[in-house]
Protein backbone atom coordinates (compact mmCIF):
# COMPACT_ATOMS: atom_id res chain seq x y z
CA UNK A 1 0.00 0.00 0.00
CA UNK A 2 1.47 3.26 -0.86
CA UNK A 3 1.26 6.54 0.47
CA UNK A 4 1.62 9.98 -1.40
CA UNK A 5 2.87 12.84 0.77
CA UNK A 6 0.84 15.52 1.04
CA UNK A 7 3.45 18.40 0.96
CA UNK A 8 5.57 17.14 -2.26
CA UNK A 9 2.67 15.01 -3.84
CA UNK A 10 5.51 11.90 -4.17
CA UNK A 11 4.02 8.56 -3.58
CA UNK A 12 5.85 6.44 -1.52
CA UNK A 13 5.73 2.63 -0.21
CA UNK A 14 4.45 4.19 3.25
CA UNK A 15 3.96 6.72 5.63
CA UNK A 16 6.92 8.74 7.09
CA UNK A 17 9.04 6.96 3.95
CA UNK A 18 12.57 8.68 4.11
CA UNK A 19 12.23 11.14 1.36
CA UNK A 20 13.53 14.21 -0.69
CA UNK A 21 10.46 16.74 0.29
CA UNK A 22 10.19 19.07 -2.56
CA UNK A 23 8.21 19.01 -6.22
CA UNK A 24 11.14 18.42 -9.03
CA UNK A 25 10.01 18.24 -12.14
CA UNK A 26 11.39 15.33 -14.32
CA UNK A 27 12.34 17.32 -17.67
CA UNK A 28 14.77 19.61 -15.14
CA UNK A 29 17.29 17.05 -14.80
CA UNK A 30 17.64 16.59 -18.48
CA UNK A 31 17.62 20.09 -19.90
CA UNK A 32 21.27 20.77 -21.94
CA UNK A 33 21.22 16.72 -22.16
CA UNK A 34 21.37 14.93 -25.46
CA UNK A 35 18.07 13.61 -27.41
CA UNK A 36 19.81 10.42 -27.08
CA UNK A 37 20.14 10.45 -23.42
CA UNK A 38 16.72 10.95 -22.75
CA UNK A 39 15.99 8.32 -25.23
CA UNK A 40 17.67 6.03 -23.24
CA UNK A 41 16.45 6.93 -19.93
CA UNK A 42 13.26 6.54 -21.51
CA UNK A 43 13.60 3.15 -22.34
CA UNK A 44 14.36 2.09 -18.77
CA UNK A 45 11.84 3.88 -17.18
CA UNK A 46 9.24 1.81 -19.84
CA UNK A 47 10.47 -0.92 -19.26
CA UNK A 48 10.80 -0.89 -14.80
CA UNK A 49 8.19 1.43 -14.56
CA UNK A 50 5.76 -1.31 -15.39
CA UNK A 51 6.52 -3.77 -12.46
CA UNK A 52 4.60 -4.15 -9.83
CA UNK A 53 4.78 -2.05 -7.16
CA UNK A 54 7.48 0.35 -8.31
CA UNK A 55 7.49 4.09 -7.36
CA UNK A 56 9.03 6.78 -9.19
CA UNK A 57 10.38 9.73 -7.26
CA UNK A 58 12.21 12.71 -8.68
CA UNK A 59 14.83 14.47 -6.75
CA UNK A 60 16.94 17.57 -7.72
CA UNK A 61 20.33 14.83 -8.71
CA UNK A 62 18.55 12.21 -9.69
CA UNK A 63 15.21 9.41 -10.62
CA UNK A 64 15.00 6.93 -7.60
CA UNK A 65 12.72 3.66 -8.11
CA UNK A 66 11.39 2.15 -4.78
CA UNK A 67 9.39 -1.17 -4.15
CA UNK A 68 9.80 -1.37 -0.71
CA UNK A 69 13.05 0.56 -0.73
CA UNK A 70 15.11 2.02 -3.20
CA UNK A 71 16.53 -0.74 -5.53
CA UNK A 72 17.63 1.72 -8.67
CA UNK A 73 18.86 5.57 -8.87
CA UNK A 74 19.35 6.89 -12.30
CA UNK A 75 21.94 9.87 -12.45
CA UNK A 76 21.85 12.33 -15.03
CA UNK A 77 25.05 13.48 -16.00
CA UNK A 78 26.60 15.77 -18.66
CA UNK A 79 26.76 13.11 -21.36
CA UNK A 80 26.27 9.75 -19.33
CA UNK A 81 23.34 8.27 -17.19
CA UNK A 82 25.03 6.93 -14.05
CA UNK A 83 22.90 3.76 -12.79
CA UNK A 84 22.88 2.69 -9.84
CA UNK A 85 21.27 -0.66 -8.24
CA UNK A 86 22.21 -3.96 -5.94
CA UNK A 87 22.24 -6.84 -5.65
CA UNK A 88 23.27 -9.94 -3.56
CA UNK A 89 27.23 -10.15 -5.10
CA UNK A 90 29.88 -8.48 -6.32
CA UNK A 91 29.67 -7.23 -10.07
CA UNK A 92 33.41 -7.44 -11.14
CA UNK A 93 32.85 -7.40 -14.85
CA UNK A 94 31.91 -4.93 -17.50
CA UNK A 95 29.53 -3.30 -17.65
CA UNK A 96 29.41 -2.96 -14.30
CA UNK A 97 32.50 -0.41 -13.45
CA UNK A 98 31.95 -0.07 -9.87
CA UNK A 99 30.90 -2.82 -6.98
CA UNK A 100 30.88 -2.04 -4.05
CA UNK A 101 29.53 -3.53 -0.38
CA UNK A 102 26.72 -2.13 0.97
CA UNK A 103 25.73 -3.39 4.01
CA UNK A 104 24.74 -7.31 3.37
CA UNK A 105 24.48 -5.93 -0.42
CA UNK A 106 26.14 -4.67 -3.36
CA UNK A 107 25.63 -1.34 -4.66
CA UNK A 108 26.83 -1.44 -8.28
CA UNK A 109 26.91 1.23 -11.19
CA UNK A 110 27.22 1.22 -14.81
CA UNK A 111 27.15 4.35 -17.18
CA UNK A 112 25.31 4.47 -20.37
CA UNK A 113 25.30 7.31 -22.98
CA UNK A 114 22.87 5.81 -25.76
CA UNK A 115 19.82 3.41 -26.27
CA UNK A 116 22.53 1.22 -27.81
CA UNK A 117 24.01 1.14 -24.55
CA UNK A 118 20.95 -0.45 -23.36
CA UNK A 119 21.87 -4.41 -23.46
CA UNK A 120 19.19 -7.40 -22.13
CA UNK A 121 21.82 -7.53 -19.41
CA UNK A 122 20.96 -4.24 -18.18
CA UNK A 123 17.38 -5.48 -17.61
CA UNK A 124 18.64 -8.91 -15.66
CA UNK A 125 20.53 -6.60 -13.19
CA UNK A 126 18.05 -4.32 -12.75
CA UNK A 127 15.24 -7.20 -11.90
CA UNK A 128 17.65 -8.61 -9.71
CA UNK A 129 17.93 -5.22 -7.70
CA UNK A 130 14.59 -5.45 -7.49
CA UNK A 131 13.66 -9.09 -6.57
CA UNK A 132 16.50 -8.27 -3.65
CA UNK A 133 13.47 -6.68 -1.51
Amino acid sequence: MSWTCPNCDRELPWKDYRHYCARVDLDSLFEGRSPELVLAFDKILAEVADWPKVLVGVTPNCIVFTRRVGFLIIRPMKKELDIKFYSAMAHPERPVIKSVASGKKFENHIRISSVDDIRPGLFVYLRESYDLL
